[in-house]
């Protein structure tokens, strides 16, 4: 069984973040906790959706460009993204070059667009979050899914979603702190 690892700074954290670096750092400053804002939580809904099948290791180094790319996922610049645009993405190099992945992020801000007439995107994001958040000591102990993960995907597809399944879905939740997914005895869990 996998617990927390303490690092050569004396440290514990989760055994994913144990050496210094990007990974670590995001660890430290930006895993599990809370996002506010549209931009913020479609960021990391199209970073989730890109990173599947990959390393997020690799998403993190591609970020600025990412960010770039994405107008800074402002949701009502890419929703008017057109064919030209789609080009434009597909030889960008900084970024990862999928179309299938590229299509979901702009069909992603236009139904991202329409939640506005709603409870819009972060509402309905928050909306998830478990009654009894998990609270993993190893590694073993954590989840892949959820139910909140679940219905969440199920949700989200309904209203226009794309590229967010449950397993995908799970790790926006802990990425933005919709739970602390840090485990028990990393310095970050509770925070």
């Amino acid at each position: 069984m996998t617990g927390p690892v303490v690092g050569e700074d004396g440290v514990p954290r989760c055994p994913w973040a144990g050496g210094p670096g990007l990974m670590r750092d995001y660890h430290d400053v930006e895993w599990g906790r809370r996002v506010s804002g549209e931009a913020a939580c479609l960021e990391r809904l199209t970073l989730e959706a890109f990173q599947s099948g990959l390393s997020w290791a690799t998403i993190l180094r591609k970020r600025e460009a990412f960010r770039a790319a994405f107008a800074g996922f402002d949701a009502d610049t890419v929703a008017a993204y057109d064919d030209a645009d789609r080009a434009r993405l597909m030889a960008d190099a900084g970024i990862v070059r999928n179309r299938l992945k590229i299509d979901a992020a702009i069909a992603n801000a236009r139904a991202t667009v329409a939640l506005r007439e709603q409870e819009g995107l972060e509402a309905l994001l928050l909306s998830f979050a478990p009654d009894e958040p998990p609270a993993p000591a190893t590694t073993e102990e954590v989840a892949t899914t959820s139910p909140g993960s679940v219905a969440m995907s199920k949700e989200l597809k309904r209203r226009g979603f794309v590229f967010v399944g449950p397993t995908t879905m799970h790790a926006l939740m802990e990425a933005i702190g919709i739970f602390d997914p840090h485990l028990v005895g990393c310095h970050r869990r509770g925070t």
